[in-house]
């Protein structure tokens, strides 16, 4: 019994990783039919190409396309420290420029939380009126709520940003301990079966959570293409605007859009942290920090950065 058992386990695992490996062959041949034939997903006049961007944004064919493009990087940078350094700083760059971007929607949201209070207070007014013609108009109570907004993009958008700053709390038991080379292995370790994983999971959920509240019939997790592509015959944009109080914010799908950009940024960040603490590790302690463009809060504000 206990030999079948274990005959029956390596079985398993056999069958897993030849299933991994068909997939890893398969992705080449799915990227390349996805590029040679962009009208069956772009082309959103047709319902069944949206049918089709819905059931492969959360798909195992696009989870091993994606994979497989991180192997194949990887696999090349580990020939070319130069190529996973150009990698790395244009994936940081790319964090920082975003960051640095949305961030703004924090004095956004200051500036508008100040209008709120003057219109309410010394002007008395229920609404706020915005342009000529045909202006646009909500109830003080619409602007309000859309503060959330502010606040969301600045978390969504700036998590990356505030990666590559160092600025996230970390906790710390064993880390500051341990040796250089030792640190950059956790971190490795940390981007490939924490960060990558839970970014992967977050999307699954989000993915399907967005297009719940953009369009009826509403998608599922378990729905197979051919299913989608049958419902496509009862297509239609639902797009969500209703909120949770009669004269609120009601544009509550940009908080769903926000979800499934927020995990793609973790995603494609934790690629670049494993490739920065891969060539760190490689290359030694006189690499740390290589071409990493960090802010700064001028001189004598050292001991203040990285600590928010």
């Amino acid at each position: 019994m206990q030999d079948e058992g274990s005959v029956g386990f390596f079985g398993a695992i056999i069958q897993g990783v030849v299933w991994v490996l068909e997939n890893i062959a398969m992705a080449f041949y799915n990227f390349g039919y996805a590029v040679m034939n962009p009208s069956l997903w772009l082309d959103w006049s047709d319902k069944q190409a949206i049918m089709r961007v819905i059931y492969y944004g959360g798909s195992v064919e696009f989870f091993f396309v994606v994979f497989t493009f991180f192997l194949v990087l990887t696999i090349v940078g580990f020939f070319s420290h130069r190529f996973l350094w150009g990698l790395v700083r244009g994936f940081e760059g790319f964090a920082n420029f975003t960051g640095r971007f949305f961030a703004w929607a924090g004095l956004a949201m200051v500036l508008q939380q100040v209008v709120i209070v003057f219109m309410q207070r010394i002007f008395t007014r229920p609404d706020i009126v915005i342009g000529f013609g045909v202006p646009l108009q909500f109830d003080i109570s619409w602007y309000a709520e859309e503060l959330k907004l502010y606040n969301a993009m600045v978390v969504a958008l700036c998590v990356t940003y505030t990666f590559v700053q160092g600025g996230h709390v970390r906790v710390d038991l064993i880390y500051s301990a341990v040796r250089f080379r030792t640190k950059k292995l956790i971190d490795m370790f940390g981007s490939l079966f924490f960060m990558l994983p839970a970014a992967t999971l977050t999307w699954m959920y989000g993915w399907y959570f967005l297009w719940r509240h953009l369009m009826v019939p509403k998608p599922s997790a378990s729905d197979t293409l051919d299913r989608l592509l049958l419902k496509a015959r009862a297509f239609r944009w639902n797009i969500e605007l209703i909120g949770p109080s009669p004269n609120g914010f009601t544009a509550y799908f940009l908080f769903k859009i926000l979800l499934v950009a927020f995990t793609a940024l973790v995603f494609i960040h934790g690629w670049a942290f494993f490739w920065r603490s891969y060539l760190e590790w490689r290359e030694g302690e006189a690499s740390e920090n290589k071409y990493l463009d960090k802010d700064s809060l001028g001189e004598g504000e050292e001991a203040y950065e990285g600590t928010h």
